[in-house]
C-alpha cells in the first residue's frame, strides 16, 4: 500500500540525491533530485563520466582512482568537492554514500547517495541552537500539536508542573489550569492554529501541583509551521510572573492609598458638624476601600457632656453589659442596605446582634471586638459570618489627641481581597484624620454653644416695648454656622417714659466680639440708668471700652507702681496685648434717646452708620449725625443732634453688614436703603422682613443687626404738664392739680399715694432748689410724676436719726413707689417717681418693717 509523505519532511531541508554508475563508470541513472541538486537534466546527466563531470581537474586523477576501487566492490564514504557543469558553475562540497551493485548480467555497478553538505550543517546547527534554546531557557517552553495535545516540553516547564519533561507528552492544557482558564487558553490555541496571529502576555492563573497558592503566568503563543508552510502545532513560552503581580497590586494598592488619603484630606472635615464628618468619612471610604462602613461615636460627645472625652470610655464607664453608650451616626454600603454586625461571635447572628440602626444608642457587649478596640485603641479583627456575605471587618477606633471618640467599622464582602496589614494601616490613618476632625467639631460645637448662649442671653427680648414706639428688630450673625457674631441692639426705658434705642458693632467676628459685646452692652445699660445724656453716654463708653483693652480692666500702667516701684510691661508684651486685644474692643455704636411728649429724638454717633427716618409723604433721608471715632480710640468728644419726629414716622438703625458688602459699595447700598424704606407702608414686622429680602445683603459676609421704630407719640390728653412759683402755696397747689389729673384719668386708687408724694418733691424743690418749679404727669404703662427746678444739687437719701424731725421724705417716697430717681437737665434737675397702674386688686400696705426703717 502507497502512503504518500506529507512535504515538508527531513528530506526536503537535507537535499539528498542518487545516481547510479555503470560498469563502465558512466553514470547510468539519474534522480530527479540529483538534477535539482546539481542543476543538470537526465538527458545531460546520462553516458557521461561523473569524475569529469563534477570533480575539478586536479582531483579527477584521484576520482578515477575511487571509482575504480568502486567498481572493484569497495565501499565508501567521503566529502567530494564539485561544481556544476559549465565555466560558471557553482563550487561545493558533497557527501557521497558510495555502495557497490551487480547488473542483472552479473557486472559490477555503484549506487552513489550525495548530501549537500551545505544543508546539512546548517540543520545540524539549527538543531543545536533549537535544543539549547528549548533545554536551557530559563522559561517554560511547550509546543502543542494541532490537536492542542502537548508534543514537547522542557525541563524548566516541567520542573513547575512536576514530573519528568517526556512526562507532559500528550497532557492538555486542562491537566494544568482550572476549567475556567483551561478553557479560554483552549480557545486562544485553536484562534491562534486557525489565524496564525502570535498573542502575547497572555495572563493565566491557577496553582501549581501540590500547592494551594495561586500563582500566575505570562504566556506568549505563535504557530510553527513545516519548511512547506504548513502548520504543525503551537509554541509557547510561559513565564511565571507572580512577583511581579504581586508587587504592582501591591503598587496599585499603594496609589490606591494614597489616592485615598489625599481624598481624605480634602473631603473630611469640611463641616465643624460630627454627623456631617462622620458621613464624609464614609464618602471616601465606601466603595474605594471597603464594601460596607459605619461610624459610631460615644453619647456624651453628641450630648456635649463636660467632661473629657477620654473619661466616657473607661472601665469604670463601662458595665458588664458592655462599652460605654455609643450612637450610629452614619453607615454605608456599596453592595446591600445591609451593615457590619456590629457583634463578634461565631455562627449566625441572633436577634440581638442586629446592627444599630441610624441614629439609634447602643452598647457593645464587654467582650467583643468592638468593645476590646474601644479599650484599648487599637485595631480588632471581627470574624465575618460564615453564614453571611461579610468577609472581614476591621473595628477601627478614632482617637484624636490620645482620646478615643468612637469607633468605626470597615466590612468587605466575601469575593472581595482580605483586608492585609496595609488596609489596617490605612484605616487606622482614616479613623485618625477623621477623629481629630470630630473632636475639632466637638471643641466647636461646646464653644458655639457658650458663645450662643452668651450672645443670646444679652440680646433683648424678640418684643421690646417702650412708651410712644412700636419696635421690630432683627439680627442675623454673619455666618449662620456659627450665629455668633459682635452686632447688638438694645432698648432701653429712661425715667419718664423716654427710650434709649442703641445698635453697636463690635470689630471681629466669634466668641471674643460676643464677648466684648456683652461687655459692652452691659456698659450701655449701665450709663443710661444714670440717664446722661447721649454723647455723655458714648464718651464713658469710650473709656470703658479703651479700659476692656488694658490689663485689669482699665488699670494703666503710666504712674508708679507698688513697692517694687514702676511697673513697666515689656514692650514685646505690649504689643502682642494690642495685637490680641486693640481690635476686638473696637466698636461702633449709635445712641439715641427718644421723649414720647415731644415726639423728639436725640442722637450721638461713635463712627457708626446714619440713623435712617421715613416720615409720612416724604422719601427716606438719613440723619445728618456726625461721625465721631469708633469706641476705644479716644481723644475726641462726641457731638449731639436732636430732631423732631412725625407722628407715624419710621425710623431705622441698622449695623453696615445691612448696606456694604465686598461686592456693593457703602454709598450704592445707602442709596438702596433709602429706595427700600420709601416703599409702601406696611405692618412693622413685615416692614423688616422686607427690607433684609429685598437688599442685597450679601448675608454671611458680616453681622446684621436692625432695629425699626414705629414713632406714636403720647397724646396730649396722656400729659399733664404746670409750672408753680416758688412760694409755700406750690405745696398744696401741686397736690390740687395732681388729684384733678388722676381723677380725670380714672385713676382714683393712686390719689392718696400721687398727693403724699408729690407733696414731698415739691417740698424739696422749695427747700433744697431754685427757680421756678414744674410739676408733669404722664400716663402710658405707668404713671410716672416729675418735679423739675434750676438747683444742680442732687437728691440724696440718709437714714434720719431718732430726734430728727425731717429727713425722711425720700425714704417714703422709696417706699411707696415703683421706682424713683433724679437726672440733669440742661437748666437744673428732675426728680421723679413711678408708680404702676392699678390692676383691680387692692394696693399692698406697707409691713411694719417697713414703717420702721424710715424712723
Amino acid at each position: 500500500m502507497w502512503q504518500n509523505s506529507p512535504p515538508g519532511s527531513i528530506y526536503d531541508y537535507i537535499r539528498v540525491a542518487s545516481f547510479s554508475i555503470g560498469p563502465d563508470g558512466l553514470i547510468e541513472q539519474w534522480s530527479s533530485r540529483a538534477a535539482g541538486l546539481f542543476g543538470m537534466t537526465s538527458t545531460e546527466a546520462i553516458g557521461r563520466d561523473p569524475v569529469e563531470a563534477f570533480m575539478p581537474a586536479e582531483l579527477r586523477s584521484e576520482g578515477h582512482r575511487r571509482v575504480g576501487e568502486i567498481l572493484d566492490g569497495k565501499e565508501w564514504t567521503g566529502l567530494v568537492p564539485f561544481r556544476m557543469p559549465g565555466e560558471g558553475g557553482a563550487h561545493g562540497v558533497a557527501e557521497v554514500y558510495v555502495m557497490p551493485s551487480l547488473t542483472g548480467q552479473g557486472e559490477r555497478a555503484a549506487l552513489c547517495i550525495v548530501v549537500d553538505v551545505r544543508a546539512l550543517r546548517r540543520i545540524e546547527t539549527d538543531l543545536a541552537a533549537s535544543q539549547a534554546i528549548f533545554g536551557q531557557s530559563p522559561f517554560g517552553f511547550v509546543l502543542f500539536g494541532t490537536d492542542f495535545a502537548v508534543v514537547r516540553a522542557n525541563q524548566r516547564f516541567a520542573t513547575v508542573f512536576g514530573g519528568a519533561a517526556e512526562d507532559h507528552r500528550g497532557r492538555t492544557v486542562a491537566d494544568y489550569l482550572p476549567q475556567a482558564e483551561a478553557d479560554r487558553l483552549s480557545a486562544t490555541l485553536k484562534r491562534v492554529l486557525e489565524t496564525g496571529e502570535s498573542v502575547t502576555d497572555l495572563q493565566l492563573v491557577g496553582t501549581a501541583p501540590g500547592t494551594t497558592e495561586r500563582r500566575h503566568w505570562s504566556m506568549n503563543l505563535y504557530r510553527v509551521h513545516s519548511g512547506a508552510g504548513r502548520p504543525v502545532g503551537i509554541a509557547g513560552l510561559a513565564t511565571d510572573v507572580t512577583r511581579r503581580h504581586i508587587a504592582a497590586r501591591e503598587a496599585a494598592s499603594a496609589r490606591r492609598n494614597l489616592a485615598l488619603l489625599n481624598e481624605a484630606s480634602a473631603r473630611i472635615g469640611n463641616s465643624l458638624d460630627l454627623e456631617t464628618t462622620a458621613r464624609e468619612l464614609l464618602d471616601v471610604a465606601v466603595p474605594g476601600f471597603c464594601d460596607l462602613a459605619a461610624v459610631d461615636l460615644y453619647q456624651g460627645l453628641l450630648t456635649g457632656e463636660e467632661a473629657a472625652p477620654g473619661s466616657w470610655a473607661p472601665a469604670h464607664r463601662e458595665s458588664a453589659g458592655g462599652s460605654a453608650e455609643l450612637r450610629r451616626v452614619a453607615h454605608a454600603s456599596a453592595v446591600a442596605d445591609a451593615l457590619p454586625t456590629a457583634v463578634a461571635g461565631s455562627g449566625p447572628p441572633g436577634p440581638d446582634d442586629l446592627p444599630p440602626a441610624l441614629g439609634a444608642v447602643h452598647r457593645f457587649p464587654f467582650g467583643s471586638p468592638c468593645a476590646v478596640a474601644l479599650r484599648s485603641a487599637r485595631v480588632e479583627d471581627v470574624p465575618g459570618d460564615e453564614m453571611g456575605f461579610v468577609q472581614s471587618t476591621l473595628a477601627v477606633p478614632m482617637v484624636a489627641h490620645d482620646t478615643v471618640v468612637g469607633l468605626v467599622q470597615f466590612s468587605r464582602t466575601k469575593g472581595s481581597e482580605p483586608f492585609g496589614e496595609r488596609d489596617r494601616a490605612l484605616a487606622t490613618e482614616l479613623a485618625a484624620r477623621a477623629a481629630v476632625c470630630i473632636d475639632n467639631a466637638r471643641l466647636y460645637r461646646r464653644e458655639h454653644e457658650r458663645a450662643l448662649i452668651l450672645q443670646r442671653s444679652l440680646l433683648p427680648p424678640g418684643d421690646p416695648e417702650a412708651a410712644g414706639l412700636d419696635i421690630a428688630c432683627r439680627y442675623l450673625p454673619g455666618n449662620t454656622a456659627t450665629e455668633v457674631g459682635g452686632d447688638w441692639f438694645d432698648v432701653i426705658e429712661l425715667p419718664g417714659h423716654r427710650t434709649a434705642l442703641v445698635v453697636g458693632d463690635v470689630m471681629g467676628r466669634g466668641l471674643r466680639a460676643a464677648v466684648a459685646m456683652g461687655e459692652l452692652r452691659t456698659a450701655v445699660r449701665t450709663l443710661a440708668l444714670l440717664d446722661l445724656e447721649p454723647a455723655e453716654v458714648l464718651s464713658a463708653l469710650d473709656e470703658v471700652a479703651r479700659g476692656l483693652g488694658s490689663p485689669g480692666g482699665g488699670e494703666r500702667s503710666e504712674g508708679i507702681g507698688g513697692r517694687g516701684g514702676a511697673q513697666w510691661p515689656s514692650r514685646a508684651a505690649q504689643k502682642s496685648r494690642e495685637a490680641d486685644l486693640s481690635e476686638v474692643y473696637l466698636a461702633t455704636c449709635v445712641y439715641a434717646v427718644y421723649d414720647p411728649v415731644t415726639r423728639r429724638c436725640t442722637f450721638a454717633n461713635a463712627g457708626h452708620m446714619p440713623p435712617a427716618v421715613v416720615e409720612p409723604g416724604r422719601p427716606a433721608r438719613l440723619i445728618d449725625v456726625p461721625p465721631g471715632m469708633p469706641l476705644g480710640v479716644g481723644g475726641e468728644p462726641f457731638e449731639e443732634v436732636e430732631i423732631e419726629l412725625a407722628e407715624n414716622a419710621l425710623l431705622t438703625l441698622y449695623t453696615d453688614g445691612l448696606v456694604e458688602s465686598r461686592d456693593q459699595p457703602l454709598d450704592e447700598g445707602l442709596a438702596a436703603l433709602r429706595t427700600v424704606l420709601t416703599g409702601p407702608q406696611m405692618e412693622l414686622e413685615d416692614a423688616c422682613d422686607f427690607v433684609l429680602s429685598t437688599l442685597d445683603t450679601q448675608h454671611g459676609e458680616d453681622d446684621i443687626a436692625l432695629l425699626m421704630a414705629r414713632i406714636q407719640g403720647l397724646p396730649a390728653e396722656a400729659v399733664g404738664d404746670w409750672t408753680l412759683p416758688r412760694g409755700p402755696r406750690s405745696v398744696g397747689r401741686a397736690r390740687e392739680l395732681a388729684r384733678g389729673q388722676l381723677l380725670a384719668w380714672d385713676l382714683d386708687d393712686l390719689v392718696d399715694t400721687t398727693e403724699l408724694l408729690v407733696s414731698e418733691l415739691v417740698t424739696n424743690a422749695l427747700r433744697y432748689g431754685e427757680g421756678e418749679i414744674r410739676l408733669r404727669l404722664l400716663r402710658d404703662r405707668t404713671l410716672v410724676c416729675e418735679v423739675w427746678d434750676a438747683g444742680l444739687v442732687q437728691p440724696r437719701r440718709r437714714r434720719a436719726r431718732d430726734t430728727d424731725e425731717g429727713g425722711r421724705g425720700l425714704q417714703l417716697v422709696g417706699l411707696l413707689s415703683a421706682a424713683w430717681g433724679s437726672r440733669r437737665t440742661p437748666r437744673g434737675k428732675t426728680v421723679w417717681f413711678e408708680l404702676a397702674l392699678p390692676d383691680g386688686e387692692p394696693a399692698a400696705e406697707l409691713s411694719v418693717e417697713q414703717l420702721l426703717s424710715m424712723y
